[in-house]
């Protein structure tokens, strides 16, 4: 008898008889997806993960509002009491930092591995499936349960926010307010493009539990993964390997929210989601294909896996490494400047208008503005910048006008989304107080904004 017979008889048809028909081979697929959402809904960590996805963003916004102090680190955060939508974006940048990377490693990282460590390979293929049908029925279904947890988390982020902080309008990150329906609809598309870079992640911890056959290794390679890219985000002036890096994606949805939208970081990041989906699922799919299940020696070939893992990484990582200085530099001093100086404008002006001040519709400061970047580099992304904003304010007497200077520094991120934190003594504390004695934040404290990097 070969050593092949009663494993897989549908994989490798004799001669003469007929293939499978695709009927057929959807009804196996439909098969094995039904059974492995089955097992996903019974395992403890799934039903964790779902309760922390459900629970986690309301024990986060209670702490949030049970505190003085802002998140003020994450983008948004610095309004996450003035607006429920807020809380839903600070959680959503957490999720696309670690959290993603997170539920792909416990939804698929054991996904393949389990069937080695139970040694039940055999068993399933002996049955009615082949390999590729067992393939595709995983991963379907680890797809839709990382897509339930993602969508779970949207609306609990959501219902936490404007339960605990309102459904106020948003400060969108061109200094101006956007009315709560506009807000919501922005918040919902931008949890709805994060699922395709969380696939992503889903795809990663698939390959990594196919090649390494190891449940651990599977949890682990995508957070691993998300370090590295984070680590490799703060590095190099070019964009070229930025915009490749799929943690990248997370963020994509900034431009979303201001004042002139940009959507072609959004296209890019989708297609190279789906590029890395693409190459982990076919290095995952090539690693199924050409095992034997029969005569392998396990200890030996999962040595030598581990050492080709470690190795293939380490050389994929200093490649990536060197080549972040690579492609244009789109971060550039007139960039910042034509992006902070009308926002600055509108903040200031919203200051007023909490401080009691009548402002006329359209009014405009007289700025002048000058970004710098203090290191070796004139441009770049980086935690070097400074920015001078001189207001031209009107008064009577012999000047027609007062010049003000104002110096924010600012760290400037590879997207083109920035932070700038202004001299309190001269505009003041964190918050304030408005013209009905209520504590405010203060616009112009810590002003978050982006531009397109790209344009």
């Amino acid at each position: 008898m070969s050593s092949h017979a009663g494993v897989e008889p549908r994989s490798r048809p004799l001669a003469g008889t007929a293939v499978p028909a695709a009927p057929a081979r959807r009804t196996a697929i439909r098969g094995v997806y039904r059974a492995e959402s089955r097992k996903l809904a019974a395992q403890l960590s799934t039903r964790a993960l779902a309760a922390t996805c459900l629970l986690g963003p309301l024990a986060f916004a209670l702490v949030l509002r049970l505190q003085s102090g802002l998140p003020a680190d994450t983008l948004f955060g610095v309004w996450v009491h003035q607006s429920g939508y807020a809380v839903s974006l600070v959680v959503l940048g957490f999720a696309g930092s670690w959290g993603f990377a997170v539920i792909a490693g416990v939804l698929a990282g054991d996904l393949f591995a389990g069937e080695d460590r139970h040694g039940t390979w055999k068993l399933i293929l002996s049955r009615s499936a082949t390999r590729r049908e067992v393939f595709i029925g995983k991963l379907l279904a680890a797809g839709a349960v990382a897509i339930i947890l993602v969508s779970l988390t949207a609306v609990s982020s959501l219902i936490a926010g404007v339960l605990t902080s309102g459904s106020q309008p948003l400060v969108g990150l061109s200094g101006s307010e956007l009315p709560p329906a506009h807000a919501l609809i922005l918040v919902s598309v931008a949890w709805a493009v994060s699922i395709l870079p969380a696939l992503g992640f889903v795809a990663l911890a698939a390959l990594f539990s196919l090649a390494t056959r190891n449940g651990i290794a599977g949890a682990l390679g995508p957070v691993l993964v998300a370090l590295i890219m984070q680590l490799l985000d703060l590095i190099g002036n070019g964009s070229w390997v930025h915009a490749a890096l799929l943690g990248s994606a997370f963020d994509d949805w900034h431009g979303l929210f201001v004042a002139h939208p940009y959507i072609q970081p959004l296209v890019v990041g989708g297609l190279v989601s789906l590029a890395w989906i693409g190459c982990a699922l076919l290095l995952a799919w090539r690693s199924l294909r050409h095992r034997d299940f029969a005569g392998e020696v396990a200890s030996r070939a999962g040595r030598l896996r581990a050492a080709a893992m470690v190795l293939g990484s380490v050389a994929i990582l200093a490649a990536l490494a060197a080549a972040t200085g690579l492609g244009p530099t789109t971060i550039t001093p007139a960039r910042l400047q034509a992006s902070l100086t009308p926002e600055f404008n509108n903040l200031t002006l919203m200051q007023q208008r909490l401080l009691g001040r009548r402002i006329g519709s359209g009014a405009r400061l007289r700025i002048m503005s000058k970004c710098l970047r203090r290191g070796g580099s004139a441009s770049g992304p980086g935690d070097d910048w400074t920015c001078t904003l001189s207001v031209f304010i009107p008064q009577q007497g012999v000047e027609p006008f007062r010049e003000t200077p104002v110096t924010y520094d600012m760290s400037v991120q590879a997207d083109g989304c920035y932070k700038a934190e202004g001299p309190p003594v001269f505009i003041g504390q964190q918050t304030m107080r408005d013209s009905h004695g209520a504590t405010v934040v203060n616009p112009l404290f810590t002003i978050y904004g982006c531009f397109e990097a790209d344009g």
